[in-house]
């Protein structure tokens, strides 16, 4: 934090049935760049009562935990903080004398918001974090007391409801002894479905052409079936089932001993699967993919009054270059040489998916030199682990992961080749990006002869490059890096053909 002007600061506290959390963004040129984040499992909704009331002890853990937000937040001015409390502040009927000393601890005024609000906010940190598109989109979002269901694909979203069904909430109603049947797990999906049946004919009346999933429910269920690889990246009716038939068999979420389940979601993931079971069983998804956006983003991005006019994955490249140093005339000049390459390479690839290469191949180009702000010995390595691993606004983790496999794979030993490149499509890019930097090393603009030509054999594994012979006389610098080239491609048994012509 040293040097950096509270100003340039905004703060979020999301007060959640489940958790509560305290993020604090630094605002550069219209982006947010996360600078820290607290969380804590206060499961406020655990503390409710049989007649609606907060107990003393679930208010002591939410006190305890504002108190250190509050010192957290200390210097923050109340134009930089907002403060929002979702269903358990809202059904609470003893909420109104918490609140006061809720306050005090924090330092800032809490806000209670409608269902609606809530709703409108998810999607508001959703569309702004995805990339652009004209589609509807449903996003449901399970939290620890109520589930969100939003359709839209403007920045004003067209249906906003919010029902009393969550993780917390059906966990302690149906298995509030930890013990898990399939009678109870029944009955848990079936009050869900009926639940949803009061808002299921306006959602399926107006439409939707794709789902998307936030919240910790949705990601912690994403988490477990990819673990067990009953499904990838999304979620779908049948791993679902599967995952549950196995938690029924072991009888409880802790016996089960799931993988890639975090400690702190272990008490709620039952509830939160049965709520998603019923919200695709209620209407009729075959898929949902899962979003790390949340509530929070939301409000961040309301604080700003940002419109959607661009695409927020450009303006992030742009932000990463210029956090990192990166040399954009080289980035542009390496980009150039890469469409160049992939142009030819991509023939064999669907044309429908050109577009989307395309994207993912220039930001690789604008951001594969980041790591050098590390370290030049072994950048790639440095660069890779941060594009897999930061936060990139309008960047999925699949995304993430993407960029990170063509840096990493742009220059050094192929053999790493065979275990990040694991699809078959990524290949041309691969290739594409990893002769662009080794034609543009010089560092200087470069042009080729006419008749140069680029192709790609995706049964053969062959690649062949058709370039002058006079050319590559007068650059012997990248003719002897052609042929290390050819070389490192045998190794892991593909082939790349360099084919003189003659001038």
């Amino acid at each position: 934090m040293t040097g950096m002007p509270r100003s340039a600061l905004l703060a979020t506290v999301d007060l959640g049935s489940n958790s509560f959390r305290l993020q604090i963004c630094a605002v550069e040129e219209g982006q947010l760049r996360i600078v820290d984040s607290i969380k804590e499992m206060v499961r406020f909704a655990a503390g409710l009562d049989e007649n609606k009331y907060i107990t003393v002890e679930a208010q002591q853990r939410a006190l305890k935990c504002l108190s250190r937000f509050g010192q957290r937040l200390q210097g923050f001015k109340p134009e930089q903080v907002r403060v929002v409390a979702t269903n358990t502040f809202r059904v609470a009927k003893n909420i109104a004398s918490f609140l006061p000393a809720a306050e005090e601890a924090l330092g800032f005024p809490v806000e209670i918001i409608a269902g609606r609000e809530e709703a409108r906010l998810i999607y508001l940190g959703v569309k702004h974090t995805h990339p652009p598109t004209n589609d509807n989109m449903l996003v449901v979002d399970i939290g620890g007391g109520s589930t969100e269901f939003v359709i839209g694909n403007a920045l004003q979203p067209d249906i906003m409801e919010s029902l009393p069904l969550g993780c917390v909430t059906y966990s302690l109603r149906f298995f509030n002894d930890g013990k898990i049947t399939s009678e109870k797990f029944e009955r848990a999906v079936s009050s869900a479905r009926i639940e949803i049946q009061r808002i299921s004919p306006e959602l399926k009346q107006h439409g939707w052409d794709f789902a998307i999933g936030s919240s910790g429910s949705a990601r912690s269920i994403r988490d477990v079936i990819e673990a067990y690889g009953l499904s990838s990246h999304h979620l779908d009716a049948a791993a679902m089932r599967a995952l549950a038939k196995k938690v029924i068999q072991a009888g409880s979420v802790k016996k089960a001993k799931l993988l890639n389940l975090k400690s702190d979601r272990t008490e709620v993931f039952i509830g939160g699967l049965a709520v998603m079971i019923a919200v695709f069983e209620e209407l009729s998804l075959t898929s949902m993919s899962v979003t790390d956006a949340a509530l929070r983003d939301g409000v961040f991005f309301d604080m700003l009054g940002r419109d959607l006019d661009h695409d927020l994955r450009d303006e992030t490249v742009k932000q990463f270059q210029h956090r990192y140093h990166i040399d954009v005339l080289q980035a542009n000049r390496v980009n150039q040489v890469a469409q160049q390459c992939f142009a030819g390479l991509s023939q064999n690839l669907p044309r429908n998916q050109l577009d989307m290469w395309q994207k993912y191949l220039a930001w690789s180009a604008q951001l594969h030199e980041l790591g050098m702000s590390i370290a030049h010995s072994g950048y790639h390595k440095h660069s890779a682990y941060i594009l897999d691993n930061a936060d990139m606004f309008g960047f999925s983790r699949q995304e993430q992961h993407l960029l990170a496999v063509l840096v990493l794979s742009h220059r050094g030993d192929t053999k790493k080749l065979l275990e990040v490149v694991t699809e078959r499509q990524w290949w041309p890019a691969v290739l594409s990006l990893r002769l662009a930097a080794l034609f543009c090393r010089g560092r200087q603009d470069i042009q080729f002869p006419s008749d140069t030509s680029l192709f790609y054999d995706f049964v053969e594994k062959t690649c062949t490059l058709r370039l002058s012979a006079q050319w590559l006389q007068d650059n012997p610098l990248i003719a002897g890096s052609l042929e290390q080239e050819a070389q490192q491609w045998q190794y892991i048994n593909r082939h790349f053909i360099i084919e003189q012509q003659a001038s």
